[in-house]
């Protein structure tokens, strides 16, 4: 089974509140070193947290901090962007292009950069953090892009799986960060998400559920669309 214990581990978007989370328990896990990466990385106060720059919508920082963390055996694609008017015909050219590259394009093309020096690793991990809007399209492009990661951790999974890398995909609605500030419905702690996520990998899941609200979006993918969607017999009427 994967384990934390000894892993070295790479986070992106770490400075948020998920991100942290998941630097932080992977050290109490027993991890050996975590770098911890954001376009602008901050400073940490252990020092087996190591800073480092990458933006994943560039291939050149991609390229970059594969060379700097080449010893890394768990790949966390963290990093994530939404905008904040959900109807896909009023985002903007610029809204649709970063939410793409940010939420899609770059976990794909960061994982695809680290393959071979997970595949040389035994027990190597990669976690995509998805989002239960992965399944419930009501919040335009980050629903779809999110729906695009569910699909691409299902195509490493199986890709992967060969060369003994283990692929968790995660989803969960609101979580407590400053993403989900404008709204009061229940949400999880980041803390709590993360800890769900790591017990997940080392017992050998391939898919975290977090929450009763990712529970009850997978389960509408086998329902009729008229009941998931009951707008759209509103609209038939």
């Amino acid at each position: 089974m994967p384990s934390l214990n000894g892993a070295v581990v790479l986070v992106t978007g770490a400075n948020g509140g998920i991100g942290t989370q998941f630097v932080r328990q992977a050290l109490d896990l027993g991890a050996a070193k975590v770098y911890a990466t954001a376009r602008n990385p901050r400073t940490w106060d252990d020092e087996r947290i190591v800073p480092l720059a990458l933006d994943v919508t560039d291939a050149e920082s991609i390229q970059a901090a594969v060379e700097a963390a080449s010893d890394v055996t768990v790949l966390i694609n963290n990093a994530g962007t939404s905008v904040s008017s959900a109807g896909i015909l009023t985002h903007t050219d610029e809204e649709i292009r970063r939410s793409v590259e940010t939420n899609f394009v770059g976990p794909l093309l960061l994982a695809r950069a680290f393959v071979p020096t997970l595949s040389a690793k035994p027990g190597s991990v990669i976690i995509d953090v998805h989002s239960a809007l992965s399944w419930y399209a009501v919040a335009g492009i980050y629903s779809a892009t999110k729906a695009a990661l569910w699909s691409v951790t299902n195509s490493l999974r199986l890709e992967l799986a060969p060369a003994g890398v283990h692929v968790v995909g995660v989803h969960v609605g609101w979580v407590d960060t400053p993403m989900a500030a404008h709204t009061t419905d229940p949400k999880t702690d980041p803390a709590d998400l993360v800890r769900i996520v790591f017990d997940a990998t080392e017992a050998g899941e391939y898919e975290v559920l977090a929450d009763a609200t990712s529970v009850q979006a997978k389960a509408g993918l086998s329902a009729p669309l008229e009941a998931v969607y009951p707008e759209l017999a509103t609209a038939r009427a």
